[in-house]
């Protein structure tokens, strides 16, 4: 059994003129805000008293430094100095007449393409000399590839996306349960595989050793990673709203920066930071996480950020001074950073942890009622409390302390809830949004080199940017017609025939697929014909009312000879 305490006159004195003091700054924190939605909030919690003591006096329950009680106030009528939004964003290239795969080719251009051809030959080569008793250095098993090759093989990729099988071998099989034409109609298996073996992105011979000062752990990516954010950053300017967050692409290998985030679907993996914009999903600059040992030196960064405001301030640096509303994950949010961001024209919204430094503590800690929400705010900035199914804090210098009224899901009812926590919801889901789009069409497969699978994912990313870009410039197709458009033109050329495809014409030698049919009449309901596709190469100009339905072009052909000669010879 505890024994009470016994207080003598003078100190039961000194407790009840300190409990009665009404000047005691904790005050200040009890005052609802205007977005309370509580029916009794004019009641005051208990209140924290002091220990009693001959010292003590009422100044002592005030928390020191930055977190003290008297720079928060009550945030009643808090209305933010919003900067002007003076970004021109949308498209910054021209898009008029353009295709699909026209679209893909902004960001996937000949520049990178001829990067990769150049830098595949010279990994072979290296790999070759190294081991001049391995399988691919034995004579005709390695060719150096081309552009047109490496469109055609990146075709396939994106493809393995929408048409799933458990293994790479299975596109080629010729099992009844696997069987599809076109993977061996267009390349050999082989000479897929070899690509995929010598894909490469960077001089190995450049590479810096790890005890260089200098040392890159993505190096092999790296001409990748810079030329995709110049790219994404030149041919799309995001709108106002704006997302940090953190993504994941899963690999389970040997890796010294791979993560560990039991609140990704991953779980394991190499950790992407995302600016994404917030409501399309478009990436406008990424960031490859390389171990917390990495150094991070953002342009004109303040010296008071730490790390997690260093990755924001990276990301973020090129639209500062633009106005832009940013919205960030509770792995970011702080005091500091808010403030820094504010003082260069950009204003941002996100949630806080409990613990972060430079917060009331008394304020965080007091219990609210379900659907109950305060506020406090100091300088420019406010924070916001509100009860759910737990706390959530939120730090803004965006938003007014206002509710409105959201519907109560499940029910028909409706209750107030904070203006920024609305807005958190609907915009922080940028980065989620294109994850969620690469997901059903991902082409990522188990493998020990983290730089390829990282590669191929940067690689969708670009697909579906380019997909908002198309859509931006007022096209209407879903992401996956958008994303087989693209590939068959990157397999079998222009519909017109205006550009050779070398597997263009492959694609032809499959048995039991083509059929000949008689083309359409035009709508003036008079024949049409076309100009037979054996006998012009033979320099014969003879027209047909025949053509081919399966093939890609429709190619006019001949019913007699033609058909047959065009669907089982690869020289015409």
């Amino acid at each position: 059994m505890s024994r009470r305490r016994m207080y003598s006159t003078e100190e039961a004195y000194a407790f009840l003129a300190s409990s009665s003091g009404s000047d005691s700054g904790e005050e200040l924190l009890y005052l609802p805000s205007s977005s309370s939605s509580s029916t009794d909030s004019d009641e005051e919690p208990p209140r924290h008293r002091p220990r009693p003591g001959p010292s003590t006096s009422p100044s002592t329950n005030i928390e020191p430094g930055p977190s003290a009680i008297s720079e928060w106030a009550p945030a009643s009528n808090f209305i933010p100095n919003l900067p002007e939004f003076v970004a021109t964003a949308g498209i910054r290239v021209d898009t008029v007449g353009l295709k699909e795969a026209d679209f893909f080719q902004l960001f996937f251009s000949e520049e990178l393409i001829n990067l990769i051809v150049e830098e595949t030959n010279r990994y072979a080569e290296q790999f070759i000399a190294a081991n001049p008793q391995a399988y691919h250095a034995r004579p005709y098993q390695w060719t150096p590839t081309n552009a047109l090759e490496l469109k055609t093989f990146f075709a396939l990729l994106f493809n393995m996306g929408i048409v799933k099988k458990p293994t790479i071998r299975s596109y080629w099989s010729n099992d009844m349960l696997y069987h599809t034409p076109l993977y061996r109609s267009v390349m050999p298996r082989n000479r897929f595989e070899a690509l995929l073996k010598f894909l490469h992105y960077a001089n190995n011979e450049n590479c810096p050793p790890p005890s260089d000062p200098n040392f890159d752990r993505i190096y092999k990516i790296r001409p990748l990673v810079n030329y995709l954010n110049q790219k994404f950053s030149e041919v799309y300017t995001p709108e106002k709203e704006i997302a940090v967050d953190e993504s994941l692409v899963h690999f389970k290998g040997r890796l010294h920066f791979r993560q560990y985030l039991p609140n990704k679907r991953a779980r394991y993996g190499v950790k992407l930071y995302k600016l994404c914009e917030g409501t399309t999903g478009y990436t406008h600059k990424f960031r490859v996480y390389e171990g917390k040992d990495s150094k991070i030196e953002p342009p004109e960064c303040p010296p008071v950020l730490k790390t997690t405001g260093k990755i924001v301030w990276d990301l973020v640096h090129p639209l500062l001074d633009q106005g832009y509303n940013i919205y960030l994950d509770n792995f970011y949010t702080s005091v500091p950073l808010l403030q820094c961001l504010f003082a260069k024209g950009t204003v941002a919204c996100g949630t806080i942890r409990r613990n972060q430094r430079d917060l009331p503590k008394i304020f965080v800690r007091q219990k609210l009622k379900k659907g109950e929400s305060k506020a406090v705010c100091k300088d420019n900035m406010m924070l916001v409390k509100y009860q759910d199914k737990r706390d959530v804090l939120v730090l803004t210098t965006l938003h007014p302390d206002r509710s409105t009224p959201v519907q109560v899901r499940g029910t028909t009812e409706s209750a107030p809830k904070p203006v920024c926590i609305q807005d958190y919801n609907k915009f922080m889901g940028g980065v989620d949004l294109s994850d969620q789009a690469l997901q059903p069409y991902t082409a990522l497969r188990k493998t020990k080199t983290w730089y390829k699978k990282l590669a191929l994912h940067l690689f969708q990313i670009t697909m579906y940017n380019s997909f908002v870009v198309y859509k931006r410039a007022g096209n209407t197709c879903t992401y996956l017609q958008f994303q087989e458009n693209v590939i068959k033109d990157f397999l079998f050329g222009d519909p017109e025939g205006e550009e050779s495809r070398a597997t263009g014409s492959e694609n032809r030698i499959v048995p039991g697929q083509h059929f000949p049919a008689v083309v359409p009449r035009r709508e003036s309901g008079s024949r049409q014909q076309k100009r037979c596709r054996v006998c012009s190469k033979r320099g014969i100009r003879k027209c047909t009312i025949y053509h081919c339905e399966t093939c890609p072009h429709k190619p006019g052909l001949c019913i007699e000879d033609c058909f047959k000669i065009y669907h089982t010879t690869y020289d015409i």
